[in-house]
């Protein structure tokens, strides 16, 4: 192989793969987070189900960006494993499009497509206008690499080392591990099929050879998910098993007919002249017929995953972890795809409910403890205080590394606000703490407040728990919301002045001492500071919506 030739195929390649990635991030900046959305109302039905999965996965070009998603909804509880079931089976439809496009030739008009897009990119100003130039000039650049690569395989056909290496493409198991290997090494399966393409349309390799690697391909797109699924639920893995299920039936299957039926002449014949078109309907045969037969098993998939993994007592986390997040890809330090912020978003705003249930937890500890006069709660609550820390900073740090990438200006803006939100969660669980570490002076100094007192400790306790209940509903209209939680926090000002007036008045009755009046100022402090902490909490969802 001469250098021309390698440099031509190489920068093919690297044309095709970076026209997916510009696709790719224009399509997340524009709509990843309404494609969240739409599969986070998917209802049970399964032809739904199956629609909306090819529908995305038609449009972002990557049934492992799809499928990551949806390991990302069952981690987190959104979606039901049955549910994920009916997406897969669409993502694994929706995959064929790019192979699809490939073959009708559009190759011509590649160039026209990518000065549009850069065009829109370099001379329009308007943010959302870049978003989708980027789009139509990555499908110009993924189809000019596409011509590249086709130019440069050509001589390889006289090039008896080449061919020979493509000969054994035709042993069954040579070409799926060849096509899983390849697919794996580069996350696309769209990218591998295009790659594949171009050596049938140089006449490198045939359509009796090719099938092989293409069934392959299909197992190989599910390491991305597999990688994704690393630290998540038993359940999120599960659902990565039934991807990588659906895969493997759908390659015996079609190895079999292949081996033993003249299916691979008669995909040939409905396009003799076009090798592309022979890849890219055997592919889209291949995802169609094998969801049709698995349609009416769905349910035993799900049965299956969970006999592959079922629950263990020992592999339930303990001790301080996250629940919801999935973790970072590790792997790679390219941008997280597409999808992956909106499930981000979502996951980042549950694990913050639970962390603000956590503090919420432990303002009821610390004024019960004061009101009971009982030093020995402080040690659990030092415990949760110390989970809260945890949580603080790994939100915070995960944070930090998806707005990095983030191009979607609301969710960027909704992820800026979520860091700003934990820092205040964490804040609040250290006035819950300060207000359980006064027991410990109360019990030394035997200090006890009046009845009067005790009432006041009482409601400041219920309008603190009220005001981070109200923090954790989602269902009314933001401006609403805020409104409720607005008037709680000038409800708690009011109360603190109000309390301090009552308490210099004790003071000049005698009814207070010393040692009880700087512990109640002091918790007093603390009470105002945690409605402050609620207000800003408050704002930052409003400013985002509760959507977000």
């Amino acid at each position: 192989m001469n250098t021309s030739i390698l440099l031509g195929l190489l920068g093919g390649l690297a044309l095709f793969l970076y026209g997916m990635q510009m696709m790719s991030a224009g399509l997340e900046a524009a709509a990843g987070n309404r494609m969240k959305s739409i599969l986070e109302k998917l209802t049970s039905n399964r032809f739904l189900g199956i629609l909306v999965g090819a529908g995305i996965t038609a449009v972002i070009q990557s049934s492992s960006a799809t499928t990551v998603m949806v390991v990302g909804f069952v981690n987190s509880g959104m979606m039901t494993l049955q549910q994920a079931v009916w997406i897969i089976m669409g993502a694994n439809i929706g995959t064929t499009i790019t192979g699809q496009l490939i073959a009708l030739d559009v190759g011509a008009m590649a160039p026209l497509f990518a000065f549009v897009g850069v065009a829109m990119v370099v001379f329009l100003k308007k943010p959302q206008i870049h978003h989708y130039g980027n789009i139509l000039a990555g499908l110009g650049v993924l189809f000019i690499g596409m011509e590249m690569m086709g130019s440069a395989m050509e001589p390889l056909r006289e090039w008896p080392a080449f061919v020979e290496l493509v000969s054994t493409f035709s042993n069954p198991l040579v070409g799926i591990l060849a096509g899983a290997a390849f697919t794996a090494l580069i996350q696309s399966s769209s990218a591998s099929v295009g790659i594949l393409q171009a050596l049938a349309i140089s006449g490198v390799i045939g359509l009796d050879s090719a099938v092989y690697v293409l069934f392959g391909q299909n197992i190989g797109t599910c390491i991305t998910a597999v990688l994704a699924s690393i630290g998540t639920s038993r359940n999120a893995k599960r659902a990565t098993v039934i991807h990588l299920m659906f895969n493997v039936f759908g390659t015996i299957l079609f190895t079999v007919i292949c081996m033993t039926t003249p299916l691979t002449s008669f995909v040939q014949s409905l396009a003799p002249t076009n090798p592309a078109a022979q890849i890219a309907n055997m592919h889209t045969l291949f995802n169609i017929v094998t969801t049709l037969l698995l349609l009416p098993f769905g349910k035993y998939l799900v049965q299956l995953a969970l006999h592959i993994l079922p629950e263990r007592k020992e592999e339930q986390e303990e001790g301080m972890h996250l629940s919801y997040l999935v973790p970072l890809p590790t792997h790679t330090k390219q941008e997280h795809p597409i999808g992956f912020s909106a499930m981000y978003i979502t996951q980042v705003r549950q694990e913050l409910n639970r962390m603000l249930e956590m503090a919420r937890g432990n303002i009821a500890t610390g004024f019960q403890a004061v009101l009971k006069c009982d030093p020995t709660r402080l040690e659990g609550a030092e415990a949760t205080e110390e989970y809260l820390d945890y949580l603080n900073k790994e939100i915070s740090q995960y944070i930090s590394k998806v707005i990095v990438h983030e191009t979607n200006e609301r969710d960027s803006a909704a992820i800026s606000a979520y860091f700003k939100i934990t820092g205040n969660i964490e804040r609040i669980g250290d006035h819950a703490m300060n207000i359980c570490e006064y027991t410990q002076m109360m019990s030394e100094k035997h200090i006890h407040f009046s009845e009067q007192a005790q009432n006041e400790i009482r409601t400041m306790e219920s309008v603190c728990l009220e005001a981070l209940d109200l923090l954790q509903q989602e269902n009314i209209q933001p401006m609403e919301w805020l409104t409720k939680v607005s008037a709680l926090e000038q409800r708690m000002d009011d109360m603190t002045e109000e309390y301090r007036r009552n308490q210099m008045a004790r003071m000049r009755d005698g009814i207070c001492s010393d040692e009880a009046c700087i512990i109640f100022s002091e918790l007093l402090t603390d009470f105002e500071r945690i409605g402050d902490h609620a207000l800003n909490i408050a704002q930052e969802r409003a400013g985002i919506g509760t959507e977000s």
